[in-house]
């Protein structure tokens, strides 16, 4: 049995579909406010419970041979539909869910997280996310961590301040820093793959196969849609203002202004090698922004 907690959740509802397309018994975590139709129709079994009751957590993991974790409450505090914060939910409540795990003798823990986790810029879910590696690896579980770099759905989107529609993008630093944007049905796929796999790593850093730069993407973007992008350019010391001013104040924007920053900061070393290794054919980031400009056509 393969526990799946955030699986009402974009990437969590990917490999929880995966996983049972494959055969697999899927168990998953839902709070009681949240819809489960689509996890009941794809026949995994749900169990109501919350990352901060503790209770509810060891009910969940009973007879559960691994655990993928992709929890996190930076999306629904960007939408402020949850007041639940994100030391409250990724830090707090994943430790009780490790916690849980250990005491349930799950054999294995696969766990997201991102590259530069360990970058000292200072968000809370910077913060979260070590404190939940640190706990991982010292527990008696097979750990895997998969440090993913960012989603092209995400950082490519509105949501990120990058608008195709509009035409308007905001970039921290220069913009001339390299990373790999990744698909999100590609990073589903590939913890899928590592909850079953004979022997997993126990730290795998992956990324989209097409390394590019903020304005190499820009520039992308206004080709797919033939009008220019206007760009909204924040200094990198105006973003280290900004997380700490923000870091108790609103805890998802501080981290956004973390990632934004880390990615002007730190190129990626990493690539798509772990995906492909299992047979993932991953989806370029230019691939994407064609695929959504022809949706504004």
């Amino acid at each position: 049995m393969i526990l799946v907690v955030g699986a009402t959740g974009n990437l969590g509802g990917r490999v929880a579909r995966l996983l049972r397309s494959e055969g697999q018994e899927v168990r998953c975590l839902v709070r009681q406010s949240s819809d489960d139709t689509g996890l009941r129709e794809l026949g995994t079994e749900v169990v109501r419970g919350d990352l901060m009751v503790p209770a509810s957590l060891k009910a969940a993991c009973q007879g559960v041979d691994t655990v993928i974790a992709t929890a996190t409450a930076i999306s629904r505090r960007i939408a402020g539909t949850s007041p639940a914060t994100i030391r409250a939910v990724d830090e707090q409540g994943m430790s009780f869910l490790v916690d849980a795990a250990e005491a349930a003798d799950v054999r294995r823990f696969v766990y997201i997280s991102f590259p530069g986790a360990d970058a000292a810029i200072g968000t809370p879910l910077e913060r979260a996310k070590l404190a939940i590696e640190r706990q991982l690896v010292s527990s008696a579980m097979r750990t895997v961590i998969v440090r993913s770099d960012g989603f092209q759905e995400v950082i490519l989107a509105p949501m990120a301040r990058f608008d195709m529609a509009a035409g308007k993008a905001a970039v921290i630093g220069k913009g001339e820093t390299k990373r790999r944007w990744v698909a999100t049905e590609d990073v589903a796929a590939l913890l899928a793959a590592v909850a079953i796999e004979p022997d997993p790593p126990l730290l795998i850093e992956v990324g989209g196969p097409e390394s590019l730069t903020k304005n190499e993407a820009l520039a992308i973007a206004a080709e797919f849609t033939h009008h220019r992008m206007k760009v909204q350019r924040m200094p990198r010391t105006i973003a280290r203002l900004a997380i700490r001013l923000l870091d108790r104040r609103n805890d998802a924007l501080a981290s956004v202004f973390g990632a934004g920053l880390l990615e002007d900061l730190q190129e990626a070393t990493w690539d798509d090698k772990p995906l492909r290794q299992r047979g993932i054919i991953p989806r370029p980031a230019s691939d994407f922004l064609r695929e959504r400009a022809r949706e504004l056509t």
